[in-house]
Parts: structure tokens; sequence; C-alpha cells
């Protein structure tokens, strides 16, 4: 049930500050209300509900200025923990960078968007272990959370895969094989860009359709 519900609202099944009506989901989903409410925090912790007083639980919605307020600082952030990476990550951890590298580019075409998200979290639990520091892991998974539905719509933009998984393979050259810092950082920096750009551009053409279907 979480993961259903997790994937429709990343696949856009909801639209962003929809109210969720606990009723209607027991009866889309087959559950109970305990199992919502329970799902319905779950969600909340992770960025992709918000509890509203008076309105009960919505789906979160980003402005474009808090979206492109989090991209710069994951920017930061994670050209900071490619950098540390690179100079600290033992052989073990570079070595599963580079398996998870090759599988995403073997099975994104065939994976839906929830294992794609899933390879993806799995690359970041991995930068930052490598990158051995506490408070840029913690940090950063809250700064995931928020911006989830905003990975959603960059992976599911036309053209984005091919493009995220040489991204990920010239952070895995930089920071893993070579070991350079200063390039890791770059690689880092340059892939968080680009989903940034490809999320704010979905995000608007989002919000035009809406805008179009509100009027007509």
């Amino acid at each position: 049930m979480l993961e259903l519900l997790r994937q429709d609202i990343l696949a856009a099944e909801f639209t962003p500050g929809e109210r969720l009506v606990e009723a209607r989901l027991c009866a889309r989903y087959e559950v109970s209300r305990t199992v919502i409410r329970e799902v319905l925090r779950q969600l909340e912790s992770e960025g992709l509900v918000t509890m509203v007083p008076n309105r009960g639980p919505v789906i979160t919605e980003l402005t474009a200025f808090d979206a492109k307020a989090l991209y710069e600082v994951r920017c930061a952030l994670e050209g900071l923990a490619g950098a540390l990476f690179a100079e600290r990550a033992t052989p073990e951890q570079r070595e599963q960078m580079g398996e998870l590298v090759r599988r995403f580019s073997r099975t994104y075409r065939k994976a839906d968007l929830s294992e794609r998200l899933a390879m993806k979290d799995e690359f970041y639990d991995i930068l930052t272990a490598g990158a051995g520091n506490p408070i840029i892991d913690s940090t950063l998974r809250g700064i995931h959370a928020r911006v989830q539905m905003l990975r959603g719509l960059s992976m599911q933009a036309e053209g984005r895969e091919p493009e995220t998984v040489r991204e990920l393979a010239a952070i895995y050259d930089a920071a893993a094989v070579r070991g350079d810092a200063g390039a890791a950082r770059e690689a880092c920096e340059i892939h968080v860009r680009n989903a940034a750009a490809t999320a704010l551009a979905q995000l608007a053409a989002q919000r035009s359709e809406h805008q179009r279907t509100d009027v007509g």
C-alpha cells in the first residue's frame, strides 16, 4: 500500500495541493483507515504529503522558488560529497558505486519509475557513505525527500534518462576510479544542475496544464 500510493504520487496521479480524503483512498486501494493513516504519516515524513490545519493531508506543493532553493543547496552538498568520496571512500565503496552505475545503465530502459528512483537512492547512499560525513548524509536525506516528486518529474522527461546514465558514469569515473576530488565535485554539480533544469521545466509545464484544465 505504501509503495502503491508513493508511486502514484510520483507518477502525478494526484495534483499538487490536492486533498487526500481517507474514504476515497480506502476505496481506491481497498485498505482500512488505519492503514491509510499509517501510510500518510510515512509519506509526510518523506515530504510527499503535507498536513494542513483544517484541511488534513494534501499532496505537497513546491513553488518554483522553493524548488530552486532546494536544488541550490543540493548542488553544493552533493558536490562536496563527491569531492570527499574521492578522498575518503574505501575500495569496497568504490566498487559498490561502479556496480550500481553499471546496473542502472543496463536496466533503466525496462525499469519502472519506482525502480529507477530506488537505484538513484542507492547511488546517493553509497556516495554519502563514502564521503564519511554524517552531517552531509542527514542533510541530503532531508533534501532528497523534499524534492522526491521533482526527481520523479525529471526522470520521466524525454531524453533525461540517457543523460542521467552518462552523468552518474562521470561521477563514478572522477570520484571512484581516478579519485580526483575537483573533477568529482564538478561532475556532481553538473548532474544536479541538469536535473534541476529538467525538473523545473517539467514543473512549469505541469502547472500550465493544470491552469488550462481549471479554466476549461
